[in-house]
């Protein structure tokens, strides 16, 4: 019984962890500008509906009250959670913003 209360104490400790890095995904996005939803869409055309983004939506701010996150931090938070296509997305926007303050 013990084992089975640490192995879920595990698992939720992980969606947190998942929840926060999606909240970073998420305030990322909006700080720059763009819909989280769109681009996670882009990365993942096959899943239509992701409850958790929606869930975690709720809890970002506007750009005016957030705070900076470094282009590495989330790309590094992706990383980590295994989020490679999501970071290619992501990668391909920081290229983009970074071409367009060039011009």
């Amino acid at each position: 019984m013990e084992y089975k209360t640490r192995e879920e104490q595990i698992i939720e400790s992980y969606r947190q962890d998942e929840d926060m890095m999606i909240l970073v995904f998420a305030q990322w996005c909006v700080n720059h500008g763009l819909d989280p939803e769109e681009l996670y869409q882009q990365a993942y055309p096959d899943q239509k509906h992701n409850e958790r983004l929606q869930h975690v939506l709720r809890l970002v701010v506007p750009k005016e009250e957030a705070g900076e996150i470094p282009d590495d931090t989330l790309l590094g938070v992706l990383a980590l959670y295994g989020n490679e296509d999501l970071a290619i997305v992501v990668s391909e926007v920081i290229a983009n913003q970074v071409n367009k303050q060039k011009d």
